[in-house]
């Protein structure tokens, strides 16, 4: 002790500045946090005597904490540091204008440019230019020839354009997303004693040497010393990767880290560490808070080799993989890595869509392009050195050369033209701008794709408590002293001894963090801070006339001998006092039907207890219970238990003999009124087809009177209202385990799940998402709150978190955070999803039809007339306002309440329907009439020039520029036509609302006028007369009056249409490979198509084997009988060789019969698989539920992909792990044999 004390004072001798007054250093204090349990306690006892000691060297006092001055708070800050992890850098302009230049097609054009921009430069040595043909020769006069280099430049500059625009949208996109983190941890609040005051204070503001209370369902965020708990239990998975729950004593291990859950119980701890010196603050720092980029350059390759490795390890021990518990160390660090990356959640439904069709239309575009170019430069060689038989001279080359650098740009911006680039800039901006829009309607969204997901959900699983209701409770009926009284009772009705253990059960038996504050506005309703429930029974006793926080001060809260907290599988709490003559009193407090059957006794009407048999108990539940049940109340029974102090100390820790024996003081019924909005609410999310649930842990009777009020159950409805015990019997089978099929029979028609465990809650969500009776696969959103509702948050498509009353550990497995945890935001939310699909298919809808016409006008003219009509640069531009405005226009449209009319689209729906194919096919065709008239009869219309087969350098003609500015007032009163895409009549419709909308398209025309007045040789463009303008104007507004004649004719008219934009079933990816395609940028179809066939046909090569093998044991085995008849006379010698001869064959004929079991197996249940064909194409069977299905080989490993996998609960809540042991234990063969995927007996295993 004097050596460390004296090496302290050392210290602080050096450090002066900095430690002098604290009697301890932030490196000591660092090395204690390091050790665990009696380590640590060994350590506090050789440095600081106590935990009190610690306290008193960190200057607070366990009591009253910190003074709160303003100038400790800041030298604390200096000595020991702040509560705040600095962020990674983010990427600098600099770093996205890099990562825009290498896109391939940009890269192709910006080299073709600087080729053109050479060769322009380049003048031939006096050849006479007559003698490199046709083309080559004519008008060039001097200052032609010097405005060669403009194309090249032209090009350069516009490239330059779109990396400056798209890097500057990455910018703002990061910049957003960072804000809304800054938002997400600002809003983190945390509980602390300061000036012997409890008071909220930010999380970045708690300091070492604070005393923080600590909490059930709480994310701690600092390291610390635990001095006070009851009944704590941690959940540090995520810092060590067990899951099971660690006990926190101040005797055995009062170590707490930052980063923890509190799972159970509470207690107050001193804090030692924070930010950057905290447990997890020093892994962020390892993973590199503010690492260099190659850094993570060299992570990504180690990541790259690691997948590698798994994959050869995956093939060796195929299922005995899945076996690996999760918290091995292999499991944490694969979490520990994936947590460093984190949000990187699976592919979002859309964004799947939309690749695979911004990779279709890229191939087109390509083969597209290449064919011009081979058409163009074939065309030239032939008229050339063919038809007008020129020798190929030395001289001519580079003319040639440019030729033929003239024909590559102009096959580059064919491709330009058709790569659609702007989708995902498109679903960028509709996100991040309806994640900015949704805050206002109080929706926090923390992952951009769930914003998406909402449209398309189909059921919403919702809480009860606060959610639907308005989370304000009172006690409005109360059954005490044998009477049941429908108001709140006088305090003078009830004898006096009833009344005081009364309140001291509500003052002592309710967590001290709960409190009623008085209200903050004058004749206003009293705050209720803490649990609402306890808020109730707390304002009971102030409606008794009596103050419950006279008790608290009389008996605080370290003076209480053993708490045993709520959790959902008590279901109750109780606190037990230490009376002065040594015996012992426990209070209890808990759901009335589970207590009443631990009370033997009730005290009667005058204060006396007597016995109370279960004839009596029946009475009252029906009596009582009941009644209030139906009324929509909760009802709370209040007990207690007398302990003498003759018997000695109980066993505490014998929770089933501890709480029974009990004496019942009175039954309270809690009212929680519906929320005023909610009804209307959940009357529309039944009209948009969504089917509202309510999965609650209040008695069955209450939550059928609180559905019924909210319009959840409409009366003449044909549905089921369960509780959690009769849903688990009805979905398990005679081994207990949960089966789908099972499941199945019941969801549709389930409506309210009463007094459920948080477990029933991630079954119903699970078997929802994982059924397969309906054909469209449901979408599932959950809400919840508590601690306990992570792995049912995670489980669902979308996890709505509570803001106000959610813990830490739901907003963390959740995807969107309610801040006023009212339901009606969540209509909002699918308002606003469904609005992004919408806003991606009126751009796609607009995008397409320009890609169609721009790539075949191109096509076709450069064919026809060796040249394209619409040159590099206003391709480019052309490009810019289709992709980049567009996007903005089309991506920022407000949602409107017709949205809610239709049903959700469902993950298979194409992105165009049939209706936006006529829409893109019709205006297509329109805009390609009008162009190619135009091209090979405008000169005539017009009466001006042809800008047909001009030489290599010709001066822009008039002819050309018309066909040019024609086709963009298409494009720009297309954008108008695009707004609409179910085929509504009206495009006009709230055009005003929308404020980007009109400024993009007038802008785009009035840089238009600029580019085709003043644009000259870069635009290839000629200043046009008024007349013109008019012209191309008219032209363009006839897109509007024919999409009206387009809008007449039926889509179901049109039978050849076909819809495009199908997502890829999740089915059909691997997540593996899911995972190595977010590595890549594109997904590449045609080799996972590859893939599969490989993997059918060696399926197939397989069953045919098989069947070979069957038939060839037989005929050799039937030939062998023969044999055998024939040679019966012959020596027993001889016939001994035969015998052993013939049993290998037998082996075979087995071996064949249990091969091909499998494929008999499959089809002997018709409903099964409906035919042969779909038998081939899903190879995993199901086996009942059972989570880890058997790899096949393409499969993959859940432990690999666990935190990544949207699906799957993560490592550290087990769930899935519980679930799925049930279910491996009847099928040894297919857990412990890792039979290689192909084998024959591997197809057995697999049908077992």
């Amino acid at each position: 002790m004097a050596n460390n004390s004296y090496s302290g004072v050392k210290n602080s001798m050096v450090e002066a500045n900095h430690d002098g007054d604290f009697g301890c250093t932030l490196k000591e204090l660092r090395s204690l946090m390091e050790l665990r349990g009696a380590e640590a306690l060994n350590q506090i006892g050789e440095s600081y005597g106590d935990i009190q000691g610690l306290c008193n060297r960190l200057k607070s006092s366990p009591i009253d904490g910190l003074s709160g001055q303003p100038a400790d708070i800041e030298k604390r800050k200096t000595v020991f540091g702040q509560n705040f992890i600095p962020p990674k850098k983010p990427k600098t302009f600099l770093q996205l204008v890099w990562e825009a230049l290498q896109d391939v097609t940009l890269i192709i054009l910006e080299v073709a440019a600087i080729v053109s921009l050479g060769l322009s430069f380049y003048k031939p040595p006096d050849a006479k230019r007559e003698n490199c043909g046709r083309a080559a020769g004519g008008v060039e006069d001097e200052n032609e020839a010097e405005a060669g280099w403009i194309e090249g430049a032209a090009i350069l500059l516009s490239v330059i354009c779109v990396v400056l625009v798209t890097a500057f949208n990455d910018w703002s996109k990061e910049k957003q997303f960072r804000g809304l983190q800054s938002r997400i941890e600002q809003e983190q609040k945390f509980t602390v004693v300061r000036g012997g005051q409890v008071i909220q204070i930010p999380v970045a503001e708690i300091v070492v040497g604070d005393i923080a209370q600590v909490k059930y369902g709480d994310l701690l965020p600092a390291d610390g010393v635990l001095i006070q708990g009851n009944d704590l239990k941690i959940d540090e998975s995520s810092l060590t990767g067990e899951s099971d729950h660690v006990k926190k004593t101040q005797e055995k291990d009062p170590m707490l880290l930052s980063g923890t859950h509190v799972m159970e119980g509470s207690g107050k701890m001193v804090v030692t560490a924070v930010g950057v010196n905290s447990q997890t603050g020093i892994i962020f720092t390892l993973l590199g808070g503010g690492e260099d980029d190659d850094d993570e350059e060299d992570e990504k390759k180690k990541e790259k080799e690691e997948k590698k490795k798994q994959k050869k390890t995956k093939a060796q021990y195929g299922a005995a993989m899945e076996m690996q518990p999760l918290n091995s160390d292999e499991g944490a660090d694969a979490e520990e890595k994936k947590k460093a990356n984190l949000p990187k959640k699976e592919k979002s439904v859309l964004q799947g869509k939309l690749t695979k069709l911004a990779v279709q239309i890229g191939k087109a575009g390509l083969v597209m392009s290449a064919i011009t170019v081979i058409i163009l430069v074939v065309l030239f060689v032939v008229d050339t050195f063919w038809i007008q038989n020129l020798p190929w001279d030395k001289a001519c080359t580079p003319i040639y050369i440019q030729f033929f650098v003239k024909f590559f740009i102009i096959g580059v911006t064919v491709l330009v033209v058709a790569v659609p680039e702007g989708l995902p800039l498109a679903v960028t901006i509709s996100l991040a701008y309806s994640v900015k829009k949704m805050m206002k309607d109080n929706n926090l969204v923390r992952h951009l794709d769930a914003c998406e997901t909402m449209g398309n959900a189909t059921a919403i699983c919702s809480d009860k408590t606060g959610t639907l209701t308005m989370n304000r409770m009172t006690v409005v009926q109360a059954y005490i002293a044998e009477k049941h009284y429908k108001q709140v009772p006088e305090p003078e009705s009830i004898p006096s001894s009833t009344l005081d253990i009364l309140i001291l059960g509500i003052a002592v038996n309710c967590a001290y963090t709960t409190k009623i504050m008085p209200p903050e506005k004058e004749g206003g309703l009293p705050r209720q801070v803490g649990n609402k429930t306890e808020c109730a029974l707390l304002g009971f006793s102030s409606d008794l006339k009596r103050d419950y926080q006279a008790i608290r001060t009389e008996i605080p809260e370290e003076k209480l001998y053993k708490v045993y907290t709520f959790n959902s599988v008590r279901k109750s709490m109780s606190t037990v006092l230490k009376m002065a003559d040594g015996s012992y009193r426990m209070f209890s407090k808990g759901a009335s039907e589970i207590l009443l059957k631990k009370c033997y006794k009730i005290l009667t009407a005058n204060g006396e207890p007597k016995v109370f048999r279960p004839r009596d108990r029946d009475d009252v539940v029906k009596k009582v219970i009941e009644p209030m049940a139906s009324e929509g109340l909760r009802t709370i029974c209040l007990a207690y238990r007398d302990f003498p102090a003759s018997e000695g100390e109980p066993d505490w820790d014998n929770e089933n003999d501890i709480l029974s024996g009990l004496t019942c003081i009175c039954v309270v019924g809690i009212e929680d009124p519906v929320r005023p909005e909610v009804p209307d609410a959940i009357r529309k999310c039944q009209r948009a087809g969504i089917t509202v649930r309510m999965v609650t842990g209040d008695n069955i009777n209450t939550a059928r009177a609180i559905a019924s009020k909210c319009g959840i159950l409409q009366p003449g409805d044909d549905f089921l209202c369960l509780e959690g015990k009769e849903f688990n019997r009805r979905i398990r089978n005679e081994k207990g385990e949960i089966e789908q099929e099972r499941i199945d029979k019941i969801w549709p028609k389930l409506r309210v799940l009463a007094r459920s465990s948080p477990t029933d809650k991630h079954t119903l969500v699970k078997g929802i998402i994982d059924s397969t009776v309906i054909e469209q696969r449901q979408v599932v959103a959950v809400t919840g709150d508590g601690t306990n509702d992570g792995p049912a948050l995670k489980k669902a498509d979308v996890g709505f978190a509570m803001g106000i009353a959610g813990t830490d550990v739901a907003k963390e497995a959740s995807d969107i955070i309610l801040t006023d945890d009212n339901f009606s935001s969540i209509v909002k939310a699918v308002m606003w999803g469904r609005n992004v699909y919408d806003s991606i298919s009126k751009f796609l809808q607009f995008q397409l039809t320009v890609n169609v016409v721009a790539v075949i006008v191109a096509f076709t003219g450069a064919c026809i007339t060796q040249d394209s009509p619409l040159k590099a640069v206003q391709m480019l531009w052309v490009n810019l306002i289709m992709d980049t405005f567009a996007s903005l226009a089309l991506a920022t449209e407000p949602p409107t309440e017709a949205l809610l009319l239709r049903k959700p689209y469902g993950r298979n729906k194409p992105l165009i329907s049939r209706t936006m194919m006529k829409n893109i096919l019709g205006q297509g065709v329109y805009q390609l009439v009008i162009i190619f008239s135009l091209l090979f009869a405008g000169e005539k219309l017009f009466d001006i020039d042809s800008g047909r087969n001009t030489p290599l350098h010709a001066p822009p003609s008039e002819h050309y520029t018309i066909v040019f500015n024609t086709f963009v007032m298409m494009q720009l009163f297309n954008e108008i036509n695009a707004r609409k895409i179910h085929g509504e009549r009206n495009v006009f419709d709230g055009i005003f609302n929308n404020l980007i909308f009109c400024s993009i398209v007038f802008g785009t025309f009035i840089i238009q006028i600029i580019i085709v007045q003043f644009g000259g040789k870069p635009f290839s463009c000629v200043a046009l007369t008024i007349d013109q303008w008019l012209w191309c104007t008219f032209l363009g507004f006839g897109s509007l009056l024919w999409g009206q004649v387009i809008s007449s004719i039926p889509t179901s008219r049109l039978k050849f249409l076909k819809t495009a934009g199908h997502g890829t079933q999740k089915e059909e990816i691997p997540d593996e490979e899911l995972e190595e395609l977010e590595d890549m940028d594109e997904i590449d179809h045609a080799e996972r198509e590859l893939r599969r066939g490989q993997i059918l046909w060696f399926r197939g090569l397989n069953r045919i084997q098989t069947q070979m093998d069957v038939v060839s044991a037989f005929q050799s085995g039937t030939s062998f009988q023969g044999a055998l008849r024939r040679q019966a006379s012959n020596s027993s010698q001889q016939q001994h060789d035969v015998t052993n001869v013939s049993s290998p064959t037998h082996i075979r004929v087995v071996n064949a019969f249990r091969s091909s079991i499998s494929l008999y197996e499959g089809l002997e249940k018709p409903e099964s698989r409906t035919s042969i064909h779909n038998f081939m194409t899903h190879p995993e069977f199901r086996i009942e539920d059972s989570e880890p299905h058997i790899p096949l080989i393409d499969d993959t490993d859940a432990e690999d992909d666990a935190p990544t996998k949207r699906n799957s609960a993560s490592p550290r809540n087990n769930n899935n792990a519980v679930e799925s042991s049930n279910h491996l234990l009847p099928e040894p063969p297919i857990t412990g044999t890792p039979s290689a995927p192909g084998s024959p007996l591997h197809s057995l295993e697999t049908s077992l």
